[in-house]
């Protein structure tokens, strides 16, 4: 009788989950691209950690797959053509003219939330400004009443949690749980005879992928990425930017004297910082990167924090420049499957750090209150004391 052969595993070069890498991530990833820049490890398989070779796998189609998930994901977790089709019906979401549309709402929730954090001291920024915005903004552009907003925040927290402790189970009822708020959500537009202007979620009911209409979990797949992807990314990117403004005070000034500076500087903060972590690829065909033997059907880990900061591209990467090459900020990721989000989260927080800058004449970090990082799969911080004090007027 033959023995089975079960595929050999690399021994681990690092631990990713280990308490000395999640107290400070950013660090943790700076070491690995100097030490071990192709690194194994049994929670993430194999992670880059330099920009050339993540660039390698981001553009190399035929070789690293998106097709990881064991659920239907629409369109992040597809290759061409179906990737093809699916992400032409969803660019069309995010197009000059629906950002400018949402510009107001947005600036709203922002104004709003920033108003009352302002000359209160010593505030919580992450459960008070960041989350909440991140699912407020999030609702209001899907057409989701108010009343999901809590729900939806329990939702991203238990699914964040889901995916640290690698329960396939967990995360399983998880994706089947958002499907029943969405198939609540889409059987009222039904029942209402909701039209495609009334708002976003009713619009997917009318779209078609291969010349039929998109299914219930078809459409639940493409709103459970949009908002695992804006919430998380809103979140954690709030939360670095206000870190950044309290620890850098003559920023601040620069921003409020020239704000058209904005733009590019809130690209190279969330470049320095990173708001992302990662992101999945399977290995179609053996390869070779970094000298290390890459199997088919080995698991590939982009690390975009790690790529943002590499010296090789970015000269004294913790250095402030608004000079950067810009086409080399992996931020939003690159290729075909580059975030097609992008311009919506870009919305979202140049109108935050519009009104934060506008309705504050300063922001400090809080004496003795240190911030606590958060920890994978999410970025920036957990927890961020800062304070706020208002302008004159």
């Amino acid at each position: 009788m033959s023995k089975i052969r079960l595929k050999e595993e690399p021994q681990p070069d690092w631990d990713p989950l280990s308490p000395e890498v999640q107290k400070d991530q950013r660090a943790a990833y700076d070491a690995m691209r100097r030490r071990c820049p192709v690194a194994y490890s049994e929670a993430l398989g194999w992670s880059l950690f330099r920009h050339a070779d993540v660039m390698r796998v981001l553009l190399d189609h035929k070789t690293f797959s998106n097709a990881v998930s064991r659920h239907l994901s629409v369109p992040n977790g597809m290759d061409a053509p179906e990737h093809t089709i699916y992400r032409k019906i969803i660019d069309r979401y995010f197009v000059p003219e629906k950002m400018i549309a949402f510009e107001p709402v947005c600036r709203k929730i922002a104004r709003e939330l920033i108003a009352h954090l302002v000359d209160k001291g010593e505030i919580d920024f992450i459960p008070e400004f960041s989350r909440p915005y991140a699912v407020r903004v999030q609702c209001a552009f899907l057409g989701w009443p108010k009343k999901l907003h809590a729900s939806l925040a329990r939702w991203t927290q238990k699914n964040h949690e889901a995916t640290r402790a690698q329960d396939r189970r967990a995360t399983s009822e998880i994706a089947q749980e958002f499907e029943k708020m969405m198939d609540a959500l889409l059987e009222d537009r039904r029942q209402s005879q909701a039209g495609p202007e009334s708002d976003l979620t009713a619009s997917l009911l009318f779209e078609q992928a291969w010349k039929r209409p998109l299914s219930n979990e078809e459409i639940a797949s493409i709103l459970r990425n949009w908002t695992v992807g804006e919430i998380g990314t809103i979140s954690a990117s709030t939360g670095i930017l206000a870190h950044y403004m309290a620890a850098h005070p003559s920023l601040q000034k620069e921003l409020r004297n020239h704000p058209d500076r904005l733009f590019l500087a809130i690209e190279e903060i969330l470049r320095i910082q990173g708001p992302l972590v990662s992101n999945r690829r399977i290995a179609r065909q053996d390869v070779e990167i970094g000298g290390r033997r890459i199997k088919a059907g080995d698991r590939v880990t982009v690390m975009w924090i790690s790529a943002n900061r590499d010296e090789e591209v970015f000269e004294e990467p913790d250095v402030f420049r608004l000079d950067r090459d810009p086409q080399k900020n992996l931020l939003w990721g690159a290729g075909i499957h580059v975030c097609p989000g992008a311009p919506l989260a870009r919305l979202e927080m140049r109108v935050f750090m519009e009104e934060l800058l506008k309705l504050s004449k300063t922001i400090l970090p809080v004496p003795n209150s240190l911030p606590v990082h958060a920890q994978f799969p999410a970025s920036g911080f957990s927890t961020l004391p800062i304070q706020i004090d208002g302008t004159i007027s």
